[in-house]
């Protein structure tokens, strides 16, 4: 990686809840180094002008299936990572946890093993969507491997895991107390979907230690007058999170303005974006802008974070700093990671310039140009 130290200039940066104009973002190796009045840029640091455009962290999915032609579940490669890390640095996204929807153990466990012989750019984790969720909802999910969920099944899950698993979507009406305590002794992310969840059962859940809800309005019990189900739990707790896709076709963009009202700083942007794949449990069909399974069923997005931020901005309203903010330090901050998702000092030097119509111009990881 090397000690290079240089500044971007002439651009409008963004980081966390501050937007800087006239100053200089200084990047030295693999760290953020300061963000400094342009005048102040140290002597040493080579100059790079970005002409005005946008300067922010490195975009964070917390729940990406694939990219291009390589959908994780049906390879199980470590080239098959690669192939996707490459791809989303493209997008600007510059850490994402790699997702697998229910599917067998033995496919889990094998790509826990393969996740954990990898070395990873940016990839930070496994997020398992399933296969502990509620067949009522199931969604694109094959009813057949949906289980339940019990202290067996999971330690035999995870028995080769190693911190690789760092998410993993859960329906919690499905799931006993003692799998629940299991899951959180091993600090994964548990968040809430796939569920039929009524509201009672959703703040339960949530007390006893699910942080968040998995792709909001989709796969989830109805928000009715009578029992405002998993989504009036997430909008009545005030500690937990929620993701959700906007690409105005999984969620019409006015709920997405409605939750986002709700909600504040507590909604968060994922991609849910897959790839075509016409092999194995998941064919997906790309469909204009999203993908389907062959019978039709809404399979994934085929959206990019950048673009969900831009959707943001142009469809619901949503100023460009919180929009960037969604895709950043939100999910960061909510896997409990500080070096991500932000421009601090000494925060890996993750970085996306983009303009004003939301084209990437450059993306850095960890101080390396990987996009120009």
């Amino acid at each position: 990686m090397g000690t290079r130290k240089f500044a971007l200039v002439n651009g409008h940066i963004f980081n966390g809840d501050h937007v800087f104009l006239e100053h200089a973002l200084v990047i030295q190796g693999e760290k953020i180094n300061g963000i400094c009045p342009a005048s102040d840029v140290p002597a040493d640091a080579e100059r790079i002008d970005v002409e005005g455009t946008n300067i922010c962290p490195g975009l964070v999915d917390l729940q990406v299936y694939g990219a291009g032609d390589d959908l994780f579940s049906a390879e199980l490669t470590a080239e098959s990572i690669a192939r996707i890390e490459r791809r989303l640095l493209a997008q600007g996204c510059t850490s994402f946890v790699l997702t697998l929807a229910t599917n067998t153990i033995s496919v889990f466990k094998k790509a826990i093993r393969i996740f954990n012989n990898y070395q990873p750019q940016s990839a930070i984790g496994l997020h398992l969507e399933g296969p502990f969720l509620n067949p009522q909802k199931r969604g694109a999910h094959p009813a057949k491997l949906i289980l339940s969920p019990s202290v067996e099944l999971i330690s035999d899950l995870l028995e080769e895991d190693r911190g690789a698993v760092k998410m993993m979507t859960i329906a919690p009406e499905q799931i006993n107390a003692e799998s629940l305590d299991l899951l959180l002794q091993r600090s994964i992310l548990l968040s809430a979907g796939h569920s039929a969840a009524r509201f009672e059962q959703g703040m339960q859940g949530f007390d006893k230690g699910i942080k968040a809800a998995t792709h909001l309005w989709n796969a989830m019990s109805s928000f009715h007058h009578r029992d405002i189900g998993l989504p009036g739990a997430v909008f009545r707790h005030p500690e937990v999170s929620a993701s959700i896709i906007v690409d105005g076709i999984h969620v019409d963009f006015q709920a997405v303005k409605i939750a986002k009202e709700l909600m504040g700083r507590r909604l968060f942007l994922i991609t849910d974006a897959v790839a075509t794949c016409h092999k194995g449990i998941y064919q997906h069909v790309l469909n204009d802008d999203h993908y389907i399974l062959p019978d039709g069923t809404l399979s994934g997005s085929a959206l990019s974070l950048l673009g969900a931020i831009r959707n943001c901005v142009e469809y619901v309203g949503i100023p460009l700093e919180e929009a960037v903010r969604m895709a950043t330090c939100y999910p960061a901050n909510l896997i409990g990671r500080s070096d991500i998702g932000n421009l601090d000092a000494g925060s890996r030097a993750n970085v996306l310039v983009f303009d004003a119509d939301f084209n990437v111009h450059a993306v850095y990881c960890q101080g390396e140009k990987v996009v120009a």
